[in-house]
């Protein structure tokens, strides 16, 4: 899948950011959910390539407790939200406007995505962009929302 393991048991870093409407999330708050956690800018073309694949893997499987947030590191909400509306994306888009959460998460290059655990453990995580609703990748994310 391309996706590196963490080892076992590694706990995410827990972060407050806010959304777009200026709303606090914190990752904390989808304890329960498997989080596809991705670190993003709306001028990165990977970034860009990679979303609309990622809004129909979160369409897919946000029933079965998926929840994708994307990151947006350092840019301005008018920015994001525009891309936001020109892609037609219904995830959640938090705004690191400082950077600061995505150095703690090591996103020194982007996109970045980690997959947090049901228990809020790190399981795995890749650099670059990816076809995230691709028949294997589908499969991958619903034998790991079955997992219990």
């Amino acid at each position: 899948m391309g996706l590196a393991a963490l080892k076992e048991g590694t706990a995410s870093i827990d972060f407050t950011l806010s959304d777009l409407s200026g709303k606090k999330v914190s990752l904390s708050s989808f304890k329960g959910k498997l989080v596809f956690l991705n670190f993003w800018a709306t001028w990165c073309p990977p970034c860009r390539a990679e979303m609309p694949s990622m809004e129909r893997l979160y369409q897919k499987l946000k029933g079965q407790g998926l929840v994708v947030l994307g990151v947006d590191l350092q840019e301005d909400a008018k920015s994001v939200q525009k891309f936001v509306n020109e892609h037609k994306l219904t995830f959640p888009i938090l705004l690191d406007s400082d950077g600061r959460v995505g150095t703690t998460y090591g996103a020194r290059s982007i996109p970045t995505t980690y997959i947090i655990g049901r228990d809020g453990s790190a399981l795995g995580g890749t650099v670059g962009g990816r076809e995230w609703d691709s028949p294997e990748m589908i499969a991958f994310f619903t034998r790991l929302l079955q997992a219990r």
